[in-house]
């Protein structure tokens, strides 16, 4: 993350100011033009608003019109105590049966893990359907955030069959999930997985850092290994401006 504020000052010189086009849009096309080049880093910030239009002599409402566009468009994100910022490049995550962890590996990205709860608990009505395990009975709980170069992308959610409850938390924080069970011979072969979205609820806004009920994309899945025994049951939810799924679809 960059420490220092970019000024757009030398970016938006050459402004048209008599011209058909709006003034809004040359700002959010110029800093656009600036973030997918490079010459903007992901990471950094930028000047508030008021600063920016007294320094440019243009209003505030053409300034905050221009910084709605590019965050409507994920490039840049309003973060609370930083201000806003460029986006560290949205994670997109093919459809396929790998973790969050490999899939911010694959793409370049540094995943972080902060493990919020790891106990073992009884099994609720779903949960008990989901691992085909008698309801009450223990099962391994998980609640996770996930982070990419720093920033906060995912709440992850997972239940284990008891079996798993040797994994540590020191495990937990170093790796995948996955790559935990695959180090212990477990092959996961399969998974229905459903992709949904909903309000941040509880404490997800805060641990995201984005607004209190806002909009999150949701994950939920439930893994099998090569013998066709349920080995996890998983809900996540996922930063919108972060994150997005991508499948290809085949015509028959």
């Amino acid at each position: 993350m960059a420490d220092d504020v970019v000024q757009l000052d030398e970016l938006l010189a050459t402004l048209d100011r008599t011209g058909p086009v709006p003034l809004y849009f040359q700002v959010s096309s110029a800093i656009e033009r600036a973030i997918r080049s490079g010459d903007i880093a992901p990471g950094a910030r930028l000047e508030n608003e008021i600063a920016i239009a007294q320094r440019l002599g243009l209003s505030r409402p053409t300034i905050r019109r221009a910084m709605e566009e590019l965050v409507d468009k994920g490039l840049l994100v309003r973060r609370r105590g930083i201000g806003t910022q460029v986006v560290q490049g949205q994670v997109t995550r093919q459809v396929e049966l790998t973790s969050l962890y490999e899939d911010l590996q694959s793409s370049h990205h540094a995943p972080g893990t902060r493990v919020l709860e790891h106990e073992i608990r009884p099994a609720d009505a779903a949960t008990a359907a989901a691992l085909s395990v008698p309801a009450g009975s223990d099962v391994v709980y998980l609640r996770r955030q996930r982070s990419t170069d720093g920033v906060p992308v995912a709440v992850l959610v997972n239940y284990l069959p008891p079996d798993f409850a040797d994994i540590t938390t020191e495990q937990l924080e170093a790796k995948g999930l996955y790559q935990i069970m695959r180090a212990r011979g477990v092959t996961i072969r399969v998974a229905n997985q459903r992709i949904g979205a909903r309000r941040a609820q509880g404490d997800e806004g805060e641990l995201l850092d984005i607004d209190k009920g806002g909009p999150v994309l949701t994950m939920e899945r439930v893994a099998y290994d090569a013998s066709g025994r349920a080995v996890e049951f998983g809900h996540h939810c996922y930063r919108p401006d972060m994150y997005s799924f991508e499948t290809t679809l085949v015509a028959k």
